[in-house]
């Protein structure tokens, strides 16, 4: 490994953490869930891209950037896809609704990532471009004695398989249907789970040997994986809330379609957020989306960026629970503030941050670690090893004409949002944004009149 310490990773499946041992060193493979592109990302679908953003890098520097494999899909049929392409464009067509918003969705996805300096993965495979591959996996269930039809639909038969429910630690007599599946009486069980279902002339459909139909849920990351990752791979991640029913099935389905003994050799799942000490939700008024974080004021009356975010994160380590607050937000703002713009070069990552990072991902000590070096290491140092973490600060010049020709445009926006000229100030807003130049909108303390600061995007 190059002189990094030997890589250890705790592991859902045996609930132990122990050491990374990859299938193939040439070909090390990670598969992670991703969006259903319905609507924009929460602050919680940020904490798997950045936890496992940094997993990617550590095992890019441990094996090399061309031996490691990181898919991380993209989910774009589902019946909330549906719902929504009917809401929003009812004038359209279903297939083009539901085009529309996967494709708006998905795009500020990856502009969401990209923001909290996350790398691209690999490859990001999309649902409806692996219906082949779901078919040819259900048509295999069918065929071993593992799935069945009945009423419209294809279902995984969960009693079929003696050790259903290893990863979650359920029996089978203490399991519901879970998200996305009704409880029907036609299923043998009340676990068993839906491959295929048929769709009406109002739904989006594609042809099978059942029918014509859509995939269910699970059966889309099995394929997926399998396609770019092989029948069995290295890693998979994602939320703490996916063991059950999502990750469960997905190993049901692939081990009893290619006869494994597993899916993948380590499952890795991070901790739920909560914001402000409560959980998230609408109901609660406390449900923010990464681009609101990132682009309104909507959270603490400001904007934050994306670095800002992602440090946030890290500061609490990957299986914890974490409470998404604008006291952890200003800390890391903080932190950041006093960290040097340099370059990396050929310095390697410092010892300690690697250790920390080499013990499941124990960001926390990295960070700390990394403060420490920011102060008295090497800068180059300190730059190699906060290019791990996704949060080394960049050098941005801008010289004085540049300067007061942006302070003169930001004027204008004020004058603008005080005319209620919205259109306008946000065109303003929106050049400067791509021209790398990213507005914080707030209040003067005394005065209450809106203020407006400016810097360069890192």
């Amino acid at each position: 490994m190059g002189g990094t310490p030997e890589l250890k990773l705790y592991n859902t499946l045996t609930r132990e953490k122990s050491v990374f041992k990859p299938i193939d060193a040439e070909n090390v493979r990670m598969y992670v869930c991703g969006p259903t592109v319905y609507d924009y990302a929460h602050i919680g679908n940020a904490r798997p891209v950045i936890v496992f953003d940094v997993l990617f890098r550590l095992l890019r520097h441990v094996y090399g950037e061309s031996h490691v494999t990181y898919a991380r899909n993209i989910t774009d049929v589902d019946d909330k896809i549906n719902a929504r392409a009917l809401r929003d464009y009812p004038g359209l067509p279903l297939n083009a609704a539901i085009r529309a918003v996967t494709e708006k969705t998905e795009r500020q996805f990856l502009d969401d990532a990209l923001a909290l300096g996350s790398l691209e993965p690999t490859v990001q495979p999309r649902a409806t471009d692996n219906i082949a591959e779901m078919i040819a996996i259900i048509e295999r269930l069918i065929a071993r004695g593992h799935a069945y039809q009945a009423s419209g639909e294809v279902l995984f038969d969960t009693k079929s398989m003696a050790d259903y429910g290893q990863l979650s630690k359920r029996n089978l007599d203490e399991q519901q249907a879970g998200a996305r599946v009704a409880v029907d009486a036609h299923k043998k069980s009340p676990g068993d789970f839906v491959l295929w279902k048929l769709s009406d002339e109002n739904e989006p459909g594609w042809e099978s040997p059942w029918g014509r139909g859509r995939p269910g849920w699970h059966i889309e990351c099995s394929a997926m994986s399998g396609r770019y990752l092989g029948d069995v791979f290295d890693i998979h991640g994602g939320g703490l809330d996916l063991i059950f029913p999502h990750h469960e099935n997905e190993i049901a389905q692939s081990r009893c379609a290619h006869g494994t003994d597993v899916m993948a050799n380590v499952w890795m799942h991070n901790g739920f957020l909560q914001v402000e000490g409560r959980k998230m939700s609408k109901s609660e008024g406390n449900f923010v989306t990464i681009y609101e974080l990132l682009h309104t004021e909507t959270f603490a009356g400001r904007q934050w960026p994306g670095e800002v975010l992602r440090l946030a994160m890290l500061m609490t380590h990957y299986r914890e629970p974490i409470d998404f607050s604008v006291k952890r937000l200003e800390e890391a703002e903080r932190l950041l503030a006093k960290w040097p713009a340099a370059e990396p070069g050929d310095a390697k990552p410092d010892e300690t941050v690697l250790n920390a990072l080499a013990d499941d991902l124990n960001t926390v000590a990295a960070v700390q670690a990394l403060h420490a070096l920011a102060q008295s290491g090497d800068p180059a140092v300190f730059a190699a090893s906060a290019t791990l973490l996704g949060v080394l600060p960049k050098k941005t010049e801008i010289d004085e004409a540049v300067a007061a020709e942006i302070d003169a445009r930001v004027k204008a926006r004020l004058e603008l949002l005080k005319a209620k000229n919205f259109a306008e100030a946000d065109k303003i807003r929106d050049t400067l944004a791509a021209e790398g130049i990213q507005l914080k909108d707030g209040k003067n303390a005394e005065t209450g009149e809106r203020v407006t600061t400016w810097e360069v995007k890192k």
